[in-house]
Formats: structure tokens, C-alpha cells, sequence
């Protein structure tokens, strides 16, 4: 007992025995003590408090250190903790050893796939003989003849290489009109037009620096550098300049052809990531802009479109989306809500994330199976569980299959969470998880009104992360001019890839054709579009299995 307290609890006895103390005496005790209660009520709530800020540092500080050290990978670890006994587990005394039967054969060895990989490429050969004068036997001394060859494949590198090429047009002229007329005609043979008037850069040149940059990650200063070795000196300025005029001049066209047939899809997805343009108009360099990813859905045609914009403002994907109707799978960023003839649906793997983390950031790792957020993971593991044995169905079919099998557990899932509401500390890992899960919920189950939709957004994340990967190697961009171009280039070439093309062949391709086309013509433009058939065989990248 506090000795502050003693005293007041001696007066307060005193004073009941005495019937003769005032009431007013009494009056004043007692509000005394129900300031000392007050008190006391006041210091356990804030203890209470202190208690779950240090509860969520903790849990933030583990979760933080796990991010910068432990593995990044969300696959579930709960049933590494029987991996020791899974001999007892799956021990069955009844069963049946395997019976044997030998069979004796010869077959032809079949092509390898060191073969099947080389069959496609040029072939280089070198042979090596005897001289006439060592085609002699050392025994008997007559000569040689040829019983067989031995033959060893290496792979050659050729690396690049500048080469000057001259464009050479000649004119003509008739000598005869020339001696006997007035006026002479002068025809010119025709030349293809350049990519840049009075520029070296040559469609080879350009399609090879932004498939280094935007494909390869490498900045301009690196490829300046490396020109450097080549015994050229091209300036990055140079190089930038090159890249902001073939991206906005040629490669523009292309990229709103694709926009067109994008938003005639039915189903899209999009992401966001931050960028830090330089010189922007009343802006600081500090400030962050943002490029936007929009992809199509898995049945179509394969588009990937960036964009660059200097907030993160949900007018944006509404003026980009104008005229799309259907689904747009996005992670739950309240930017995209409100966008007309748009029907949301989230994603289950940013749902997951969440319990994932609640995991990393619990301190005691030893009842990890039996803690909540194991609970609430072991519900989105059966969602994509269920999804994965409904991969290769017909639309119709996912549809129908996920009414059947993934609605009760969706069901059971709401259940759950608003039974764990109640429970969880809002602001912990796990609360989070919680409050994330049911802010979604309505998009999250929308999953269900199509079997076009995917479970997830790891579509878009998949999409948006080469230019991630690229961002951390040139930092930032100059210009908003720039930061356009990088937004076409990257369409472009992540556009290619998912068509089964290379980016600087196919680069090299449209580098060459649109500076001699209409591309104002749109049946010109789709027949350079990636997945034209018009598309040379060059351009395709082999199919590896």
C-alpha cells in the first residue's frame, strides 16, 4: 500500500467511527479517495497505451528487420515444423511394396536439348587436317585416307561492333535531252528515309540503346562509357535525345494503336510506383511523381502501357480509362474507385501479404500454427489452392467451379474475420491484416461474377516491376519529355516481350518501317502491331520448354 495512502485510510476510519464528525468531513474523504481511484484508472489506461505502442514498435521493428535481412518470399512455412517427422507421418505398415519388372531393350538415343538449342543457329566450321606430307602411315609407310571425322561444338560470342554505313543515292540524268532539249529530267533512286534528319544514329544504333536501357537496365552513362570502348564517342546527351525523339516521333503511334485495342478488353489490371523527375515546372527535384502500369488480362491479346504523371490523383487512370468497360484488378489504392464502367476487383495476394507479415513480426515463432494470423493465411492458401487446380478451365467453367468450391470458403473467411475484429488491437500486424481484409471485401468477392478474373493482381505487380528494376539503376529522370519517352519505350519493349518477340530486333524493325509509312493509316500501324503476322521471323524469339 502507497504511503500517501495510509494516512487518508486512518482519517477515513476515524471519521466512521465518530458519529459525531461532521458530514461535510466525510464528504471531503470520500472525494478524496475518488481522486486516488481516478488516479489510478487514469495511469492504467495510459500504461495500457504505452504498453500497445510498444507492442507495435516491436512488431514493426521485427517486421522491419525481416524485410532488410530474411527472405522476401510469401510461400507458407508452417509445415517445415513436421518436416523432421514426416517419415512417422506417412509411415504405413499395411502397405504394399512396389513390384519390379525387368525388361531388356536397345532404343535410339534421342535428340538432347544441347542439340535442340543449337539446331536454330549459324554454324561456323573449322576444320583441321593432316598436311600431305604427315599422310603417311609411320608403320608401313603408305598413305592415309579419311576414316572419320571428331567433332567439338563451342558457342562463339561476337561482340558488338560499330560499323559506318554509307548511303550512297545516285542521280541520273539523259545525256540526249541534255544536247537537244531545254529542260532535262533528273531522276533520283529512291533511299529509305532516316530515322532522325542529319543525325548518325541509325535504326540498328537506336533500337540497340533503348533495348540497353529500358530491356537490359543499363543507363546512358554506362552505354557512353562502353561506346567509349568501342573507340565512339556518343554523348548520353546525344543518346537522350535520340531516345525522346524515336519514342514520341515513331514509337507514339504504335503505342496509341495499343491503347486503342486496350480498352477494348474486358478485363485490365493496374499498378503504380513512384519517380522522381528532375525539372519539372513548379515543382522541386525533390518531388515525387508516379508512372502508371495498365496491362490486359490473361485471355487476349497482351498489352503492357506506361504512362507518366506527376501525381498520384485518380483523375489520371479515369482520363486513361475513358471508354473502357469492364473489370480493372487493382491492390486496393482508393484512386481507382469511381472510375465509370469499371467494375473493382482486388487482390488475395496483398490479403495474404498482410497475414504474412503479421507472421514476421510475431516475436515467438514456436506456435506459429496455431496463432491467428496462421489462421487467416491457411484461408487465402485454400482460395489459391482452389484456383490452381481451375488454371486450365474454360471461362465458363472457372466461373461455375469457383460458385462451388471457392464461395463457401470466401463465406467461412467473412465469418472469421468478423469474429477476430473484436479481438484484434487495430493498429498491430495482425489488426491491419483484419481491417485490410474487410475494407475489400466487396471487391475481393467480385472474383466471383467473372471466370476471366484472377484471384490476384500479381499480374500488374509482374508488369510494373522491370521498370522498378530499372529505376534503381538511372535513379530518376530528367525531363517530363524524358520521363514520357521512358513511359512509350517501356510499353513498347515489355509489350514485345509478352508477344514472344525481341525488343531490338523488333525496335530495329519499326525504326526502319515508320519513318517510310503513313502512320496516320491504321491498318498500316496494325500490321506492325507485335502480334501481326506480318512480323519477320527474326524477330521472334525461340520458345525454350
Amino acid at each position: 500500500m502507497p504511503l500517501d495512502f495510509y494516512p487518508v485510510l486512518c482519517y477515513n476510519i476515524s471519521m466512521m467511527n465518530d458519529t459525531k464528525t461532521p458530514q461535510t468531513n466525510v464528504s471531503t474523504t470520500e472525494y478524496s479517495l475518488q481522486q486516488l481511484e481516478d488516479k489510478c484508472a487514469t495511469q492504467e489506461q495510459k500504461i495500457q497505451e504505452l504498453e500497445a505502442k510498444v507492442h507495435f514498435y516491436e512488431e514493426q521493428f521485427r517486421l522491419n528487420q525481416h524485410r532488410r535481412f530474411g527472405t522476401s518470399s510469401e510461400k507458407s512455412t508452417l509445415d517445415q515444423i513436421d518436416f523432421f517427422n514426416e517419415p512417422e507421418q506417412a509411415t504405413d505398415a499395411k502397405a504394399e511394396e512396389p513390384t519390379f519388372e525387368e525388361i531388356n531393350y536397345k532404343r535410339r538415343k534421342a535428340q538432347g536439348k544441347r542439340e535442340a538449342d543449337l539446331k536454330d543457329l549459324p554454324v561456323e566450321t573449322i576444320e583441321y587436317r593432316l598436311s600431305e606430307d604427315e599422310q603417311v602411315c609411320p608403320q608401313c609407310g603408305e598413305a592415309l585416307h579419311e576414316m572419320s571425322t571428331e567433332i567439338r561444338r563451342e558457342l562463339k560470342i561476337i561482340p558488338a561492333q560499330v560499323v559506318v554505313v554509307e548511303h550512297v543515292r545516285y542521280v541520273y540524268a539523259c545525256r540526249n535531252c541534255e544536247k537537244n532539249d531545254i529542260a532535262t529530267p533528273i531522276i533520283t533512286a529512291t533511299m529509305p528515309n532516316p530515322v532522325l534528319p542529319k543525325s548518325l544514329v541509325s535504326p540498328s544504333l537506336l533500337a540497340y540503346i533503348i533495348d540497353q536501357k529500358y530491356t537490359q537496365g543499363l543507363p546512358l552513362y554506362r552505354q557512353e562509357q562502353q561506346f567509349q570502348r568501342f573507340d565512339v564517342d556518343i554523348s548520353r546527351q546525344n543518346m537522350a535525345n535520340w531516345i525522346i525523339h524515336g519514342a514520341n516521333v515513331w514509337l507514339s503511334p504504335i503505342y496509341q494503336r495499343l491503347r486503342e485495342y486496350m480498352l477494348h478488353e474486358a478485363v485490365l489490371h493496374a499498378d503504380e510506383t513512384p519517380l522522381q523527375v528532375l525539372h519539372e515546372d513548379g515543382r522541386e527535384a525533390t518531388s515525387q511523381s508516379y508512372m502508371w502500369m495498365f496491362a490486359t488480362g490473361h485471355i487476349g491479346r497482351p498489352i503492357y502501357l506506361y504512362e507518366y504523371q506527376t501525381t498520384r490523383a485518380s483523375k489520371h487512370p479515369k482520363r486513361f480509362l475513358e471508354g473502357f468497360k469492364g473489370y480493372l484488378h487493382t491492390d486496393g489504392y482508393a484512386g481507382y474507385n469511381d472510375i465509370p464502367g469499371v467494375t473493382l476487383v482486388g487482390c488475395f495476394a496483398h490479403a495474404r501479404r498482410k497475414f504474412c507479415d503479421a507472421l514476421k513480426a510475431m516475436p515467438d515463432k514456436t506456435a506459429i500454427s496455431h496463432t491467428n494470423a496462421s489462421e487467416g493465411l491457411e484461408f487465402c492458401n485454400r482460395l489459391f489452392a482452389i484456383e490452381e487446380k481451375l488454371k486450365e478451365f474454360t471461362p465458363q467453367q472457372r466461373y461455375e467451379q469457383r460458385l462451388e468450391q471457392l464461395k463457401p470458403v470466401l463465406d467461412a473467411f467473412l465469418t472469421w474475420l468478423k469474429a477476430k475484429k473484436t479481438q484484434a488491437l487495430p493498429k498491430s500486424a495482425f489488426g491491419q491484416a483484419i481491417t485490410y481484409c474487410l475494407n475489400q471485401w466487396p471487391k475481393l468477392t467480385n472474383i466471383l461474377k467473372d471466370g476471366r478474373l484472377e484471384l490476384s493482381n500479381n499480374r500488374g505487380e509482374r508488369a510494373i516491376k522491370p521498370f522498378v528494376i530499372g529505376r534503381k539503376n538511372f535513379l530518376f529522370c530528367n525531363t517530363p519529355k524524358g520521363a514520357t519517352s521512358s513511359a512509350i519505350a517501356y510499353s513498347i519493349v515489355e509489350t514485345a516481350k509478352a508477344n514472344g518477340l525481341s525488343p531490338f530486333h523488333y525496335l530495329k524493325y519499326l525504326f526502319e518501317q515508320l519513318p517510310n509509312i503513313n502512320i496516320n493509316d491504321a491498318d498500316i500501324l496494325d500490321s506492325l502491331l507485335p502480334w501481326s503476322d506480318g512480323i519477320p521471323t527474326a524477330c521472334r524469339v525461340k520458345k525454350h520448354h
